[in-house]
């Protein structure tokens, strides 16, 4: 048999790897990475990506040379690598997994698609999550999901490389620019996740046999969530890991505890009657884990049906809402970590250090951007595309919209920053961390300084104005206006009418883990593009988040 390229995208591993699987079945098999220039142009794209993917690309260099052969990265399009090396070696099929990403993706697929078939290579497609690609009904997704999850993950098969090209080998396979050459500006999180299967695995083993116990109570604290939550998230956007390994090392964890659970176990002494122990914190932090990872391609799933969300409202009748009110100042202050409310601050300082941030806080972001602030979700959405290390287009797009309120179908989720920190940070320990100009500052006004009276300011040494900003605007004031508009253009008979059409094509679905359905007006039901490319367990409801779009 012929040439058989496995094209790497976001699936930057060899187990339960169906596209490799594939690909070694029918011939001689070249493993190959395109660095693309125009896809690192893209707005969305950032240096502390570019660098966790190389971090990835060499991991899996190394697997594959354990396996006898390499990986080739190329730079360049990917239309044009596939041609240079057809020319060279007629290209027998070609191999990838399904990929859902933004809108530049999606165009250079249907451009490799194109190319595929002018010269009769056949391309085959995996899917890489549970997202069904054409999806005709909602109805059959978690059927569909559920059985993925449950077929037996994909050994590393056994290959037979092709040599490369003459030239290609000189290049070597981590011939890799620097973020300056592809555009991109050079500044990365200098406490960002580290890439690679073999981290991805030791975060997911940690995360299983220890962390979870934290999960269920720690998700929503700034503070405890870093070692709370899974972490495993850029390691699923970039493919690390499969969602399937996850999904079935999670649940036999839960055997493992559940069976672990049955032995009687005398009472710690001192705790309370009916208090867990740390196998059952652990299960119940896994149940809960569960549903998000549902969730997880439950979202993805929605850009896959309507690929437009990425850029324009999902419910067209918001259109012209916040479009024409855009503020630059207020954006800058986002940005900059200046907008004077500690809380929000805080949290943009955390971001540019680690590239990551818990749900609960960027739903805050978004929410003071979208109400207070009063900023369209795009721009906002592509800054935080940018400040996310674990950027999934599909999860990202759904909740900036859902967050911003444009979906048309989800109530109004506003986040008041100061209750937020009251609630989240109640000592000042998360603020003061990432606030140094804080850290005098009394308890009674940390989450609203610009109320001391001069004299505390003077005592404490903090100049509310210069050495900390006031707030941009009246933070009650702004948010009840913006909740008005929003509201009143909700109430509006062309608004309710185009409501059901969007719940019918991307609501979830009785049986979805972690949710009440809600019947029409507010259940949910998932990017089928017909143009190309692009009955489970019943879980208790997680009551940190809030996921419902």
């Amino acid at each position: 048999m012929g040439l058989q390229v496995v094209w790497f995208k976001r699936d930057l591993r060899v187990a339960d790897h169906a596209a490799l699987a594939a690909a070694a079945r029918r011939g001689p098999v070249l493993c190959l990475y395109v660095l693309e220039p125009s896809l690192w142009a893209q707005p969305d794209m950032a240096a502390q990506h570019l660098g966790f993917v190389h971090e990835c690309l060499l991991d899996l260099d190394r697997q594959l040379r354990k396996l006898g052969g390499t990986l080739q990265v190329r730079t360049g399009e990917v239309v044009d690598v596939l041609a240079a090396l057809h020319a060279h070696h007629a290209v027998a099929a070609l191999h990838s997994h399904e990929e859902t990403g933004n809108a530049h993706t999606f165009a250079r697929d249907r451009a490799v698609a194109r190319w595929c078939r002018s010269q009769g290579v056949p391309w085959h497609e995996a899917r890489q999550f549970g997202v069904v690609r054409r999806l005709a009904s909602r109805n059959t997704w978690q059927r569909q999901w559920e059985a993925l999850m449950a077929q037996p993950q994909l050994a590393v098969p056994a290959l037979r490389f092709a040599p490369a090209p003459p030239g290609w080998a000189s290049n070597g396979s981590m011939h890799w620019p620097d973020a300056v050459a592809l555009g991109l500006d050079p500044a990365q999180p200098p406490r960002r996740q580290r890439g690679g299967r073999m981290r991805g695995l030791a975060v997911l083993d940690d995360f299983l046999l220890d962390r979870c116990a934290q999960y269920r109570g720690g998700i929503s604290s700034p503070l405890l969530a870093p070692s709370a939550c899974s972490r495993l998230s850029a390691h699923l956007a970039y493919g690390t890991l499969s969602l399937r390994e996850v999904v079935q090392a999670t649940r036999a964890r839960m055997a493992e505890l559940a069976e672990g659970s049955k032995a009687p176990t005398p009472h710690t002494a001192g705790a309370p009657p009916g208090s867990r122990t740390p196998a059952q914190r652990q299960r119940a932090g896994l149940v809960a884990f569960t549903s998000r990872l549902y969730w997880h391609c439950h979202f993805i799933q929605k850009l896959e049906s309507e690929p437009e969300l990425e850029w324009r409202n999902l419910h067209r009748g918001y259109d012209g809402l916040r479009e024409p009110d855009w503020n630059p100042a207020h954006f800058d202050a986002l940005v900059q970590g200046r907008t004077g409310w500690p809380m929000v601050d805080a949290c943009v300082a955390m971001l540019r250090e680690t590239g990551w941030l818990n749900f609960r806080m960027r739903a805050m972001l978004v929410s003071v951007a979208a109400y207070p602030l009063w900023l369209h979700w795009r721009d906002v959405g592509l800054w935080l595309a940018r400040g996310f290390l674990d950027y999934e287009p599909g999860i990202h797009w759904s909740q900036m919209q859902m967050q911003s309120g444009t979906t048309g179908i989800n109530t109004t989720r506003v986040y008041n920053p100061v209750k937020q920190a009251q609630d989240h940070d109640p000592h000042g320990h998360f603020v003061r961390r990432w606030l140094p100009a804080l850290r005098r500052v009394p308890d009674t006004w940390l989450f609203e300084p610009w109320r001391m009276p001069p004299s505390v300011q003077a005592a404490c040494g903090v100049r509310v104005g210069h050495d900390i900003p006031l707030p941009v605007v009246d933070l009650d004031t702004a948010t009840r206006t913006a909740k008005a508009r929003l509201h009143a253009l909700r109430a509006t008979a062309e608004v309710k009418a185009a409501k059901a059409a969007i719940v019918d094509k991307h609501g979830s679905r009785k049986g979805m883990p972690g949710r009440t359905v809600r019947g029409a007006d507010g259940s949910e039901s998932p990017r089928s593009t017909p143009a190309g490319p692009r009955t489970a367990q019943a879980v208790p409801p997680a009551h940190q988040l809030s996921l419902d779009f």
